[in-house]
C-alpha cells in the first residue's frame, strides 16, 4: 500500500461497504425503530429509511406558540398568508415567552427517536436530535441568534435531582449541547446552572392543560440571577406538549431579570391531524 498522502482516505472509502457487511453479518443488528436489519454500522442503531422519514412540521402554525392552525380558506393575496395571526389561545392570553418553535411533530419515528434517548439510553440519538433542534432554532424570527453576541444564553429545561440521578443525564442538556456542536451555534453559551428544578412534580402525562399548569407551578427557581439578568434566553427541551413547563420556566427567568425568552424544541405535540384541503382564492375569483 502506498504511503502517499491521500491514499488512506481512498482505501478507507473502498473498505467501508465491506466493513459494514462484516458488521451486519457478525452482529445481526436490527433497527431499534422498525426492526429491519441494519445495512451499515453506526453508533445510532436506526436505519437510514427511518431517519430519512423524520421530516419538519408542514402547514400553518401559530407564529407565537407553534401550534397547528387549520383554515378552510387561504387568500393568497392576503398578508395573513405570509404572516399568520396567533392561534386562539395566544390571542386570549399571550405566553410569557416571545416565540416557540419545534422541528417536527411528536409522532411516529420522531417520537420513537426521542424515547430511544430518554428511556432506552441510546445516547448517540442526542446528536441526531441536536441537528433537528438546530433547525428549530433557525425558525425563531427576529431573534438574531446566529449573530455572535454575548447577550444570548442557552438554558436547557432542568430535571429534578432525583430524576437526574435515576436517568443519569438530562436529555435536554445533551440535545442542546449536540445542537451547539453540530449546527453552527458554537458561539452560544450554555447556562446549565442558571435554572434549577426545585420541586419534584408528578408526571405530566394524562393531565389536563389546567392540571399541568398547577402541577408545574413553583417547580423552578433561578439559581444564579446574575447569569440571566439582561440576557436573551433560548430555552430548549426535547418536547413541547401543552407549553406548561416552558411557560413556567420563562416566567421564572423573566422575573429574575432576563430580557426575553424564546423556546426551541425538537418536537411538538400538535392537534390531532384533520385533513383540510385549502381552497386558494384570488380577489378576482372571490
Amino acid at each position: 500500500m502506498s504511503g502517499r498522502p491521500g491514499s488512506w482516505p481512498t482505501v478507507a472509502g473502498w473498505l467501508r461497504p465491506f466493513a459494514d457487511s462484516v458488521v451486519t453479518l457478525l452482529f445481526h443488528a436490527n433497527c431499534r425503530i422498525c426492526s429491519e436489519p441494519l445495512l451499515r454500522s453506526s453508533r445510532l442503531p436506526v436505519c437510514e429509511p427511518c431517519k430519512d422519514s423524520i421530516s419538519p412540521i408542514s402547514g400553518n402554525v401559530c407564529p407565537v406558540c407553534g401550534e397547528r392552525i387549520f383554515s378552510f380558506y387561504l387568500d393568497v393575496s392576503s398578508p395573513a398568508v405570509a404572516e399568520l395571526e396567533p392561534c386562539g389561545l395566544c390571542r386570549r392570553a399571550l405566553p410569557p415567552y416571545e416565540q416557540a418553535a419545534a422541528f417536527g411533530a411528536f409522532e411516529d419515528r420522531l417520537r420513537e427517536m426521542v424515547h430511544l434517548l430518554k428511556y432506552d439510553r441510546v445516547l448517540p440519538a442526542a446528536d441526531f436530535l441536536g441537528e433537528r433542534l438546530g433547525a428549530a432554532m433557525t425558525k425563531l424570527r427576529g431573534a438574531a441568534i446566529a449573530t455572535r453576541s454575548d447577550s444570548w444564553l442557552v438554558v436547557p429545561v432542568p430535571l429534578h435531582s432525583s430524576k437526574l440521578r435515576q436517568r443519569g443525564f438530562n436529555q435536554a442538556e445533551l440535545i442542546a449541547g449536540a445542537a451547539l456542536r453540530t449546527a453552527g451555534w458554537r458561539h452560544l453559551r450554555m447556562g446549565t446552572k442558571a435554572l434549577v428544578r426545585y420541586r419534584e412534580t408528578v408526571s405530566q402525562a394524562g393531565l389536563t392543560r389546567h392540571q399541568r399548569r398547577q402541577n408545574i407551578r413553583g417547580a423552578f427557581r433561578v439559581r444564579k440571577p446574575e447569569l440571566v439578568a439582561g440576557k436573551d434566553i433560548l430555552l430548549v427541551d426535547d418536547v413541547f406538549t401543552t407549553g406548561a413547563t416552558v411557560s413556567e420556566c420563562a416566567r421564572v427567568l423573566l422575573r429574575a431579570g432576563a430580557r426575553s425568552v424564546r423556546v426551541a424544541t425538537v418536537a411538538r405535540a400538535l392537534k390531532a391531524d384533520r385533513v383540510f384541503t385549502p381552497v386558494l382564492m384570488t380577489k378576482a375569483a372571490a
